[in-house]
């Protein structure tokens, strides 16, 4: 079978894949491997959970789902309402619980949901412990009763203390700044453009009046036209967007150009390396972040230390080996020093403190990397376990020859698809088209099904 969780959490269409039944069943295995609550018999206390969702209407279902399975399992739970990932990850921290649990699927159209489980400190949780989760499924439980059952409190009032989190980390008021924050009709609707007043901004907010269907529906981080518009047409200093569940953020300046997560990298770790702040002088990026980044970087002093796709691989890393600034180009940005994992309203408030201390336009501090263009060629219906081919990397190594220095190339199986992604950056657009169309063809010919 396959597994059941993927990058993200379990994710599916609430209602088809993601049914009531599951949810509940996720909350039980995960009562038992998180919170363990047969461990803490001796202590005389119940293991604790918090549990957030984004505006969803499956959210609802989902939640109350959730919620049982956890109250049965004889853990209390902490019902959050409506707040960004991070704020659960966050919140899951700051009061001490075993466990957290986020109820959404990101980016993903309103039909969507997904379950994503935090461990104790507000983590994401390994493969490992996710698969013992998937393993316990279905297992034959012993249900407390009577004074064992858990309690279930409503505990929307802490939002405030995220909101208040956030504020603490940032260096600059940003009074005088016009900023135009897209919510993406989803969890951050109410906490983003709080926060963004009480650190001084003028705000305009779009995208901020979630009705269940809405989420990502024309806004936030994936559809960046209607705020670059309302930014340019406002005469705002800048525009950040959310995705549906907050944890990434895209950012425009005041001409409309969108800065993506690896301009907002290069501002934040060349600001923080200026301070001193920067550990070990190193950000970490995905091996998707563009070439100029590294370039960037270099010139600046800054060390690059590459991972595989995916922020739950840059937290890793970072947490390995010391590291306090890294994400991805889509937006995931993480900053340890304050959070435990990509905060888009994190993000924007400490790109918003830069731009305020510093007194210089979005603009003209994105313009420390120059991007260097980027072909994305994804071939379809081919064996992707015949990516690492001897043809197919001879290929690879004669592009990468007469690229040099000024461009790279990626190939790379999709982790869901029969696809090999063929990615190829160069100089000039004309030459990264050539170079991926080249290569596409011979991915095609040793690799075809």
């Amino acid at each position: 079978m396959a597994r059941l969780f993927g990058t993200d959490g379990v994710r599916g269409v609430a209602g088809r894949d993601l049914t009531a039944e599951l949810a509940m069943d996720l909350s039980v295995a995960a009562a038992h491997v998180l919170g363990d609550a047969g461990a803490f018999a001796a202590t005389g206390r119940r293991p604790v959970a918090v549990v957030g969702r984004d505006p969803r209407a499956s959210g609802e279902f989902l939640e109350a789902a959730v919620v049982a399975g956890l109250a049965a399992s004889g853990v209390d739970v902490l019902r959050l309402g409506v707040l960004p990932t991070p704020a659960v990850a966050h919140l899951t921290a700051a009061l001490g619980a075993d466990l957290g649990v986020m109820l959404s699927a990101s980016h993903n159209p309103a039909p969507d949901n997904g379950i994503k489980f935090l461990a104790r400190g507000g983590f994401k949780l390994s493969d490992a412990v996710e698969d013992e989760i998937e393993r316990r499924l279905g297992e034959e439980w012993s249900f407390p009763v009577g004074s064992g059952v858990g309690r279930v409190r409503d505990a929307y009032g802490e939002a405030d203390r995220y909101i208040s989190h956030v504020l603490t980390t940032m260096n600059a008021r940003l009074d005088g700044l016009h900023v135009v924050v897209d919510c993406a009709h989803g969890a951050a609707h109410m906490v983003a453009p709080e926060a963004l007043v009480r650190a001084g901004a003028r705000v305009e907010a779009i995208g901020a009046r979630p009705d269940g269907l809405n989420i990502n529906d024309g806004h936030g981080s994936t559809h960046l036209d209607k705020l670059r518009q309302v930014v340019v047409s406002r005469a705002a200093d800048v525009g950040v967007a959310y995705d549906g569940d907050a944890d990434r953020c895209l950012a425009v300046d005041h001409t409309g150009a969108v800065v993506d997560g690896d301009h907002i990298m290069a501002v934040l770790a060349t600001a923080l390396h200026s301070e001193g702040l920067l550990a070990k002088d190193t950000v970490v990026a995905t091996v998707m972040s563009n070439l100029g980044f590294k370039l960037a970087m270099r010139e600046a002093g800054i060390s690059v230390v590459e991972t595989a796709v995916g922020d739950r691989y840059v937290l890793e890393r970072m947490k390995a080996d010391g590291y306090n600034l890294g994400g991805e180009q889509s937006g995931h940005v993480i900053m340890l020093d304050h959070a435990t994992t990509g905060d888009g309203l994190l993000t924007s408030l400490q790109l918003l403190s830069v731009m305020a201390k510093s007194g210089v336009p979005l603009k003209e501090l994105a313009s420390v990397m120059t991007p260097l263009p980027q072909v994305l060629i994804n071939v379809k219906d081919v064996d992707k376990d015949r990516a690492s081919a001897p043809e197919l990397a001879a290929a690879v190594a004669e592009a990468e020859a007469e690229l040099g220095e000024t461009g790279r190339v990626l190939i790379r199986p999709s982790g869901t698809e029969p696809m090999i992604r063929v990615m190829v950056e160069a100089a000039s657009e004309e030459h990264a088209t050539m170079v991926a169309a080249r290569l596409a063809d011979v991915v095609r010919k040793v690799c075809g099904v």
